[in-house]
């Protein structure tokens, strides 16, 4: 599997535009997206690695797994 520059949720990926000196002198740039490699919890609930823009992690898009101290805190409540 590879892992695209692409938001998994929102679609965000690399925009292109122009730098636009003073002398109104037009170059090619990109501006790319704030993409962060996150684990989240898959349509069958197993965690997965995927690509999220920050603005998708904010807004909650999507549920992250909870962390393995924590379940281990939980299993261990349970047994007793």
């Amino acid at each position: 599997m590879t892992i695209m520059a692409i938001c998994k949720f929102t679609g965000k990926k690399r925009a292109v535009g122009n730098n636009v000196s003073h002398a109104n002198n037009k170059t090619k740039r990109t501006f790319k997206a704030n993409l962060q490699k996150v684990k989240i919890l898959d349509e069958q609930g197993r965690p997965t690695r995927a690509v999220v823009s920050t603005k998708a992690i904010k807004n909650g898009a999507f549920r992250k797994p909870t962390p393995r101290k924590i379940q281990l805190a939980l299993a261990k409540a349970e047994g007793k």
